[in-house]
């Protein structure tokens, strides 16, 4: 393998490029990306294609070539990258949450110099601040005041917890601020290659910010390249009666100091369905409106199983049933009270309503439009596998983009875009993504579902394992769940799995490397699995295809 730069004149617009790209790149073993604004293509080659004919066939669109020194930036090269004409490259990013910060942690690597947009008040996102973290976190406390309660042993006494919320809260917020500093303050504050700004981003041009900032003032900010990764917000239904009202989205309910005696929750997704099932178990009622089932858009076995699990804990479930309007009472010396009247005809009321009906990107007030962001019909921006946008030199990552809203999705499109803006060739491979909910027990999922790969006319083979015949599961006493894989039929090729099961977000790994290697079913039957592990049952479901687990003896092979 070889690269080369080349010098290309003659290029009018960024089509120019995208025409070279396309004629070089349907080469077997031929890799070429090109800017238009620098008039430079780097050349990839995996054959034994001579540079002279390729520089022929460029010169035959009607440009002129001319071969450059070969210091071509590649991923982890950061000294030719650093050159733009004598001079640094520059980037801007809006946004600093874990897309931003991968992205410009690779680009200084790269040789870049970076300036980080940030219009809240603190810095890194959704995911450290308002998300995963402090969810977890409630989730763990959930769990552990339920197993005080409910745990499956008799020889342990069970006791009602006491539940000091404001404490919880406490523990929860310190070691958000912990992960806050050391993942992102600190990064900003050792190194000198990364600027950051406070105020509202939008595009003037395609090569200019403009930022709102505190008391009227404004800053331009001018780069070479540009990643959007703004996030998203907390989606709010236009129900009659609804605004004005002191409802909950995610955040205020993660923040909340008290818990409520009866929580109403209009969701039905992983959201909706964690916070849920925490408030549950730390005391409070619940009440959860789900437009469809819940988990609608999961394989419906996870949705139906989940849903049995929940009730059973003493979750109130209303399927098929929408929010009409909404009303509030404020209390004289407590807690107001919701009202809510539903399409199915009831009328509930509740102490605290929390809306988590999905997160639409923040890309509104980005002025896309002034140079010609292309986004989707809900605002999502929409890129490539390198994470371009339809303009050349500007990219996106992250929740406002097309992709999937998983933070290790952004961080891995940060990472990559980065390494695209410096002159490198990274795409993103979603075919074997995981997903993971943290209920109890969790969801977790990869690969098509049965109906997914019907769509795709790929026949496909299914079967779908129990707990009741995993030997961890019941040594813990716990077989709420089961593990499902989906076959090819022609090949046996494992397409995807999904599982229901306590511990199955460490689980779905397994099934993931499996996927993203080509495994069949029989290899995986055939692998080596510790015993007494919750993944062993991904083994014991992939040896259902041939066998009855239920004929074999303890860790049979």
């Amino acid at each position: 393998m070889w690269t080369k730069k080349l010098k290309i004149d003659g290029m009018t617009c960024p089509s120019c490029a995208d025409g070279i790209e396309k004629q070089l790149n349907v080469l077997e073993g031929v890799k070429i990306r090109v800017s238009h604004p620098e008039g430079i293509g780097i050349l990839t080659v995996k054959c034994n294609t001579s540079l002279k004919s390729l520089i022929k066939k460029i010169k035959e669109k009607g440009y002129q070539v001319t071969e450059l020194d070969n210091d071509t930036a590649v991923a982890g090269d950061s000294t030719p990258a650093a050159a733009n004409n004598g001079r640094h490259l520059q980037i801007a990013i809006i946004g600093t949450g874990s897309g931003a910060f991968a992205c410009a942690i690779k680009a200084v690597e790269n040789g870049a110099r970076v300036t980080l947009i940030e219009r809240q008040p603190i810095i890194g996102g959704t995911c450290v601040n308002v998300g995963c973290v402090p969810s977890k976190i409630m989730i763990r406390a959930a769990h552990i005041a339920h197993l005080q309660q409910h745990h499956p042993f008799p020889g342990i006494a069970r006791q009602k917890p006491v539940i000091d919320r404001k404490q919880l809260l406490s523990q929860q917020q310190a070691r958000v601020e912990e992960l806050r500093k050391a993942k992102y303050e600190s990064i900003l504050e050792t190194n000198p290659d990364i600027t950051l700004v406070k105020g509202n981003a939008r595009f003037k041009d395609s090569k200019t910010l403009i930022v709102d900032q505190a008391h009227g003032d404004k800053t331009e900010i001018s780069a070479d390249r540009f990643l959007i990764a703004t996030g998203a917000a907390s989606s709010i239904p236009p129900i009659p009666g609804l605004a004005g009202t002191p409802y909950w989205t995610s955040t205020e309910a993660l923040e909340a100091e008290e818990l409520p005696g009866h929580l109403l929750v209009i969701g039905s997704s992983i959201v909706a369905l964690e916070l849920a099932q925490a408030y549950l178990r730390l005391g409070s009622k619940v009440t959860l409106l789900a437009r469809h089932s819940i988990l609608y858009h999961e394989d419906p076995d996870i949705g139906a199983g989940l849903h049995k699990i929940l009730e059973a804990e003493g979750m109130t479930l209303l399927t098929h049933t929408q929010a009409e309007a909404v009303s509030y009472k404020k209390g004289l010396f407590s807690q107001g009270k919701f009202t809510l009247k539903t399409t199915t005809g009831q009328t509930l009321t509740g102490d605290r309503l929390l809306i988590a009906t999905g997160r639409p990107p923040n890309t509104r007030d980005l002025a896309l439009e002034q140079v010609g962001v292309e986004v989707d019909k809900s605002g999502a921006i929409i890129i490539d596998d390198h994470m371009r946008t339809s303009v050349e030199h500007i990219y996106a990552a992250g929740d406002c983009t097309s992709q999937p809203q998983f933070v290790y999705v952004a961080a891995a499109a940060g990472t990559r875009a980065a390494i695209n803006m410096t002159g490198g060739d990274a795409a993103i491979d979603l075919s074997a993504m995981p997903a993971v909910m943290f209920t109890e027990p969790q969801m977790a999922t990869v690969g098509l579902t049965e109906v997914e790969a019907q769509k795709q006319q790929i026949k496909t083979v299914s079967r779908t394992l129990t707990l009741e015949n995993v030997p961890r599961a019941l040594a813990n006493f716990d077989t709420r769940g089961f593990v499902k894989l989906v076959m090819e039929e022609d090949s046996g090729r494992l397409l995807g799995a999904q599982i229901l099961a306590p511990e199955a977000g460490e689980m779905i790994q397994t099934a993931v490397l499996a996927i993203h290697n080509k495994m069949t079913i029989e290899d995986l039957a055939g692998q080596l699995f510790p015993y007494l592990t919750m993944v062993e049952g991904i083994k014991l479901c992939a040896q259902t295809f041939k066998k009855d687990v239920k004929e074999l003896s303890c860790c049979a092979g």
